[in-house]
């Protein structure tokens, strides 16, 4: 058969893998079947940025989905995986204000309507860039059904919900402390700031008490914000300020008086336990200020720039104006003392900038009406968090969840639909623009400024990409889906705001289980940064090594909600296993001549045969039952272990000796029948791991099908799985090992043949060594071989090992040079000694253990570890040698 010569020597992934996207994606094997009567598998892809490109966290997360819906699609079912990306609000209005700065322009010397054309432009030249990355790593979505969470469907399905919430009440707008970003000059939301360890200061103020010589001594980490100080606080319990209550405080450098007043809140392990309140300027004094009816004072502007609020420092930078107050305090005696103080300062997530809290309008989502029946899902079993520890994080954060800021103030994302009449004052909020007020009749509207939060159409997309709040097909047969496939930094953006929203406007979840995985380190366990310079493009793994090769890498060891490291060396290894995959096909379909295909009978399949069989089953079976728990990366290794150890190591060296026999023909038939069906089964097992080398070995087999990513997942068969088989070929297999490390320790060459002398007491499992002497001696190198019940007399100059069924002797005499053996281990034991001696040395070195960094000290425990193991096993063998 001409095809079964054509599979190339080397496997070139680079002249495989586009072919093959190519060809699945032209002939529309990504699209759902259409058959309505099998059962719904669906998943809708996180949306990636539209600004950004891909990278590691992309690439395990789009990996572990593919697997899935690969998966599903051969078992069967009726599979959607949806794709999409997100119009990413601040992050892609500030890449297109930097291409404008470059031109020198900014967005307001374009106006709104000139530089939303511009972002449309940008998104239309550049938004495909990480959907063309995601094809190049094999992702089997259904592209026809690609969505952008800016376009006319998702668009309605905002507005849509908008106004139901505006409606419901459960949209408002008021005054309320918010975290402003001073350089992306917008609100974002408590999730989007990232807290960070900051080594500052705490100064320690007096402030006097009005009409005394007595003082209160507040500790602050930002004097700057003193300025608009309205009150100070103490614990109602603490004695020590009790007479003070009520009294009021001079406030230094504005001379403004102040109340001192109580307020459970305060911690009086804090500082000296009294506190200074700047409600304008602290979410906590926010709410202090609320109770206790204080004055709101804002000393900064948007910019984080002092404003006439904060007098003779208006125009002051907050980092200039805390230096200045510092020094005027110092100098004017109100200054006692200064700490170092380590905290957490929170920084805005998208540009890294001091985060500044003040009170200014927005529009807030009310959260508690929407969490309750969010949380009784997950309580209830609906949806289920892998791992299960993620449940718990999940209904900590939503039963303490505070009122959602939706509001941002930028130009390029869903215009908030509410509409100011200017002359009547009337609000409208409406699901399509209005021409007129509806009030008063008159044409002067003007739209609310805002955009809403990125997240907030995110929330919405494993429904309005099906055509919510339309009652369309893919509605009603997919939603909700199987499983949302996310990382576990995003559980509080995205995943608790899809449930309750899925939840409220389509009175279903949006998905049944909810699979996290962690994020990817590097070998020393870092998070990938620019700043650490160790990030890896996936794009440039793919060119080098394949996207096959990159998918397995990832894949193995990852295990559910947990982060994982990326090593090098386990790309190398993949790549390996994937011309080890690929020689193994070239040996079977060059052993194919005269193939036909038939089924053998049982009595005419061998131990091997019957041995390989049945494993191939048990695989199948723990890896399907692996993937139903969602732990691809234990399923990625029993698949590994069992392609490279059993079927390329064992059994296909197994058959040589039967392949080359053309005597044989039927023995040959049924060798070649078993190979290749157990080649096939690999594959598809294989498939969803590394879809591009299976399905171009696939095409070359005889008998095959359109595609491999349509073929049927390989199912256990109870009845071809022989225990017997299983347990007399491990028994065979133990014996090669142990002769075969006989000769690797004593270092006999390959070529040379040994003799060896198998006792094994049990008749039974005499026969099957006697029955199976062949592959002894094939596979150990041994020619002259007895087995027998029991020896008389031990022979001289051997080597034993044992097996749970047998001893085994290899007479080393005419083999082993003795005298050269015993020199040459000699001389080694030396080396190993020094090694030894050289660890030792750095491991009682107390300077060298205070000093080095820990992994250093790991890698030297580790080498004193494999130094002295090595030595014990020389000093053995020397033993054996010497007895000799």
């Amino acid at each position: 058969m001409s095809i079964i010569n054509n599979l190339p020597s080397v496997y070139d992934p680079g002249s495989v893998e586009g072919k093959w996207y190519e060809y699945w994606k032209s002939n529309r094997f990504f699209l759902p079947s259409g058959d309505y009567t099998k059962q719904p598998f669906s998943i809708v892809m996180p949306p990636p940025n539209v600004t950004g490109s891909l990278h590691l966290g992309h690439a395990l997360n789009n990996t572990i989905q593919d697997i899935l819906v690969r998966w599903r699609r051969m078992q069967g079912y009726n599979v959607l995986w949806l794709p999409g990306t997100d119009h990413a609000g601040i992050a892609t209005q500030a890449k297109v204000e930097e291409t404008l700065a470059q031109e020198g322009l900014s967005r307001h010397d374009l106006g709104r309507e000139k530089f939303l054309e511009r972002v449309w432009e940008w998104k239309d030249l550049y938004g495909k860039r990480i959907t063309d990355q995601l094809c190049l790593l094999g992702s089997s979505c259904d592209w026809s059904r690609e969505r952008f969470t800016m376009d006319e469907q998702c668009s309605r399905a905002v507005r849509e919900v908008f106004v139901n919430l505006y409606e419901k009440g459960l949209i408002y707008r008021g005054d309320y402390i918010i975290n402003w970003c001073p350089k992306c000059n917008t609100a974002i939301s408590d999730i989007e700031v990232e807290h960070e360890e900051t080594d500052g200061r705490l100064w320690y103020i007096k402030y006097p008490i009005e009409n005394t010589d007595e003082f209160v001594v507040v500790a602050t980490t930002r004097p700057e914000t003193m300025l608009g100080d309205t009150g100070v606080a103490v614990h109602p319990d603490d004695e020590r300020y009790s007479r003070f209550i009520g009294k009021r405080v001079k406030l230094p450098l504005m001379d403004r008086l102040i109340p001192v007043f109580a307020d459970e809140y305060v911690d009086r392990e804090f500082g000296t336990g009294a506190v200074k309140v700047t409600p304008a300027h602290d979410p906590n004094d926010f709410e202090m200020g609320l109770r206790h009816s204080l004055e709101q004072i804002a000393v900064m502007d948007s910019d984080a720039v002092m404003n006439e609020n904060a007098g003779k420092y208006q125009g002051l930078k907050r980092e200039e104006c805390r230096k200045q107050v510092v020094k005027d305090l110092d100098e004017q005696g109100y200054l006692i003392k200064v700490e170092e103080y380590r905290h957490a300062v929170g920084h805005c997530q998208r540009c890294d900038t001091v985060i500044e809290p003040m009170i200014s309008e927005q529009w807030f989502v009310k959260m508690k009406p929407l969490a309750e029946p969010a949380i009784k899902k997950v309580l209830d079993g609906e949806i289920r968090f892998i791992p299960e520890r993620f449940t718990r994080i999940y209904i900590n954060w939503m039963e303490n969840i505070r009122d959602w800021c939706i509001s941002r103030q930028l130009w390029w994302g869903h215009r908030i639909p509410v509409w100011y009449c200017q002359n009547c004052g009337e609000v409208i909020c409406a699901k399509t623009d209005p021409d007129r007020c509806t009030n008063c009749g008159s044409e002067g509207l003007k739209q609310d400024e805002d955009v809403l939060d990125t997240w907030f159409s995110s929330a919405l997309w494993p429904f309005s990409t099906m055509g919510w709040p339309e009652e369309t097909d893919d509605l009603a047969y997919f939603y909700p889906t199987s499983v949302l496939v996310t990382g576990r930094d995003i559980i509080f953006f995205w995943v608790a705001r899809m449930i309750f929203s899925g939840i409220e406007h389509t009175g279903k979840i949006p998905f049944r289980h909810v699979n996290i995985h962690g994020l990817i380190l590097d070998e020393k366990g870092r998070k990938m940064s620019k700043s650490l310079g160790n990030g890896i493009d996936p794009i440039e793994v793919i060119e080098k090594y394949g996207a096959d090769t990159l998918r397995f890498s990832l894949i193995t060891g990852v295990t559910p909600g947990n982060d994982v490291r990326f090593y090098w060396t386990k790309v190398e290894n993949t790549r390996n296993f994937a011309n080890k995959i690929w020689n193994a096909a070239r040996f079977v379909l060059m052993n194919m001549e005269g193939y036909q295909a038939t089924k053998p009978a049982e009595g005419e399949l061998s131990l091997v045969d019957r041995w390989i069989i049945s494993r191939l089953n048990s695989i199948a079976d723990e890896v399907t039952r692996l993937m139903e728990r969602y732990e691809l990366g234990e399923a990625a290794k029993v698949l590994y272990d069992f392609i490279w150890n059993e079927f390329c190591d064992w059994y296909i060296e197994l058959t040589k000796p039967r392949l080359s026999n053309p005597a044989a023909s039927r023995e040959r038939l049924v060798v070649q029948n078993v190979l290749l069906g157990v080649l096939v089964d690999i594959l598809k097992l294989l498939h969803p791991f590394m879809p591009f080398i299976t399905e171009e070995i696939y095409q070359y087999l005889p008998d095959h099908n359109e595609t491999i990513m349509l073929d049927s997942w390989p199912l256990e068969d109870k009845r071809a799985i022989w225990p017997e088989a299983v347990e007399n070929m491990e028994q065979i297999m133990n014996i090669i090992r142990a002769i075969r490390n006989i000769r690797a320790e004593f270092n006999i060459v390959p070529g040379i043949r040994i003799n060896a002398v198998i006792i094994v007491h049990d008749s039974a499992k005499r026969t099957v060594v006697e029955s199976n002497e062949l592959y002894i001696r094939e596979l150990a190198g041994v020619k002259g071989l007895k087995i027998t019940e029991s020896l008389d007399t031990k022979p001289r100059q051997v080597v034993s090992a044992l097996t749970s069924a047998a001893e085994i002797y290899v007479p080393l005499e005419g083999t082993v040079d003795i005298d050269k053996e015993v020199f040459r281990l000699t001389k080694e034991l030396k080396t190993v000694e020094s090694e030894l001696q050289k660890a030792a040395g750095k491991l009682d070195n107390e300077k060298f253990l205070s000093r080095a960094p820990a992994e250093v000290i790991d890698k030297e425990r580790a080498k004193a570890e494999e130094a002295r193991i090595k030595k014990e096993g020389i000093l053995r063998r020397l033993q054996i040698l010497k007895d000799q």
